[in-house]
């Protein structure tokens, strides 16, 4: 495939969010060329992209067409048409991940089954349609119900915590996952190109907002033992093996306050779980897509320092035209590195951008994790 290293060789990406910006970002040093499909005329890859399209992701006939001159395409986001997708890669164009896989996560009674199936370690579950099935598991409460397609980034999760709270809950088709008494929320970076080669990135610990249920801290190397880190990374492993998955996937996972590793979801694409490794590791997630899609050598995953991520997300009580506040103070503290998103516009608990923090000392790098996010504000003007 190597077209004199890919200048002649066209990547579509659907999706033109801030993971498909970054992945622009390492493709450059690849001499690659790519081109973007999104619904929002504003898409932060617009002006960064060799081309850029302005169409639904889940339309057939868009997708179809915006493939026709591809020669591999990939996502950076997952509510995609798989239908349009297995299309092409009938007629010979390379996807990867492969829609069989993508259509599998984007439903997560599926995703549960398969880990179930596949003697992947999650917690029991059972299948509901909306509140009846609900009442009739009221049993089983506290329980954590997740609607089956559409959610991301907390959205379409509940924690059911008792019967009363079934009245709020969603009318809708989806999973009833047994609560998990975690210590800890973890996750993995794992990858594998075409040939079967894998990779998985170290630990990485995430503590989330207390309401939006978004990642606000994320920290690397992960504080869990040699043996949990062994067992999580061979979960992973063990995930992308079973289902040949080409590209990068994101296992996030919980540490049960007995020890135990139970994996909680995944997601076909690079992820805010590994946006640090741009700064603190020998490769990036964004470098590492492109090797496993273009069926290049993987890359090392090794650790060159200890990092922590905040996400930057939009205040509340603000919504309109953008305004970072405190980021030259920021700037200021050493080893802070910032990554904006380029969205013109902010609202509350939206990801408009993160900042990667460097430090050889844990509990210093902490600090700095907290002071960046007291010092970064973003308002609307």
């Amino acid at each position: 495939m190597n077209k004199k290293f890919y200048k002649d060789l066209k990547v579509g990406v659907l999706g033109g969010g801030q993971l498909g910006r970054m992945l622009i970002q390492a493709a450059v040093d690849f001499n690659v060329w790519i081109e973007c499909l999104d619904p929002s005329a504003e898409a932060p890859c617009r002006h960064l992209a060799h081309g850029f399209t302005q169409g639904s992701l889940t339309d057939y006939d868009t997708v179809y067409a915006f493939g026709q001159d591809k020669d591999l395409l990939t996502i950076e986001i997952e509510n995609v048409n798989t239908e349009a997708l297995e299309a092409l890669q009938a007629e010979g164009k390379k996807v990867f991940p492969d829609p069989k896989t993508i259509r599998m996560i984007q439903d997560k009674r599926l995703q549960k089954e398969y880990y179930a199936a596949h003697g992947i370690p999650t917690a029991d579950f059972i299948r509901v349609e909306g509140k009846a099935d609900l009442l009739k598991a009221k049993d089983r409460l506290p329980a954590v119900f997740k609607l089956a397609g559409g959610g991301y980034d907390g959205r379409g999760v509940q924690v059911l915590k008792n019967e009363a709270a079934i009245a709020e809950a969603f009318d809708e088709p989806g999973l009833l996952e047994d609560f998990v008494d975690f210590e800890k929320e973890i996750a993995v970076i794992a990858a594998r190109n075409p040939s079967g080669d894998i990779a998985t990135f170290p630990v990485v610990e995430m503590s989330f907002h207390p309401t939006a249920n978004l990642v606000e801290f994320l920290f690397s190397p992960a504080e869990i033992t040699e043996a949990q880190e062994h067992r999580a990374r061979k979960i992973a492993n063990d995930l992308v093996e079973k289902l040949e998955f080409v590209g990068v996937l994101a296992i996030e996972m919980f540490v049960t306050r007995s020890g135990k590793i139970k994996v909680n979801e995944i997601a076909p694409r690079p992820h805010n779980s590994g946006h640090h490794t741009i700064r603190a590791n020998v490769t990036s997630q964004y470098e590492q897509h492109l090797r496993a899609i273009l069926d290049l050598p993987l890359g090392d995953t090794d650790i060159l320092r200890p990092a922590a991520m905040v996400n930057l997300l939009g205040a509340e009580g603000h919504q309109g035209p953008v305004v970072y506040e405190g980021m030259e103070e920021a700037l200021a503290i050493s080893g802070v590195f910032p990554h904006i998103y380029g969205k013109a516009e902010t609202k509350p608990f939206r990801k408009m951008g993160h900042v990667t923090i460097i430090s050889e000392e844990l509990e210093v790098l902490k600090k700095k994790a907290l002071k960046v996010k007291e010092l970064i504000q973003v308002k609307s003007e």
